[in-house]
């Protein structure tokens, strides 16, 4: 294979995921980032830990969607992540508000 017919398979993938996205975004109540990963979730529960000299953050995730092309099943019941990287999560707003 290649490098011309990789990036194209590879772009063909994240198109297919994109529309995925698009088809399940309203499933689902926020945007959860971090430096690795790109969740949609129902329920998110982010705990700062700090040990006395470093800060980092432990993150739950229930019914979760997750964007990553390499995966064959993104659908999720439980997620954790612990990281020391920024964490972003964001309501979605609801249809009508």
């Amino acid at each position: 294979m290649s490098t011309e017919d990789l990036e194209r398979y590879e772009s063909e993938i994240e198109l297919q995921l994109y529309k995925e996205y698009k088809d399940v975004v309203g499933m689902f109540t926020h945007v959860v980032e971090t430096e690795r990963r790109f969740y949609l979730a129902n329920e998110v529960k982010l705990e700062p830990r700090n040990d006395g000299t470093r800060t980092w953050f432990e993150l739950e995730l229930h019914d979760a969607w997750v964007w990553d092309m390499y995966r064959p099943a993104r659908f999720v019941r439980h997620v954790r992540v612990v990281t020391f990287k920024d964490v972003n999560v964001e309501e979605l707003a609801r249809p009508g508000e």
